[in-house]
């Protein structure tokens, strides 16, 4: 999740490149500032804030948090006034 500066032309074409950038490596948006994606272990995890460090904002303030399966499956969402069902952890894919 992160909070950068937007207030001028050029900090809000970094901010929308950031943004691309995460896209691009396989996070999905969650809210405006808010990407996630799924990581199979902690090497992975290793290598996407590696990832997410070579492309940072001069700017702003960037925070990588880690839950894991459990404690992913146990995130309580409302839509509105409706309560949705927990969410599915994702499908790991294995390319040999």
């Amino acid at each position: 999740m992160f909070d950068l500066p937007v207030g001028s032309r050029l900090e809000r074409k970094a901010a929308n490149d950031f943004r691309l950038s995460l896209l691009d490596m396989g996070f999905e948006k969650a809210q405006l500032s808010v990407y996630i994606r799924y990581c199979s272990s902690h090497a992975k995890f290793e290598t996407y804030c590696k990832k997410v460090e070579s492309i940072l904002p001069l700017g702003g303030k960037v925070d990588i948090l880690s839950f894991t399966d459990k404690q992913y499956e146990k995130i309580i969402t409302y839509y509105g006034r409706t309560k949705l069902p927990p969410p599915k952890n994702p499908d790991q894919f294995e390319l040999f």
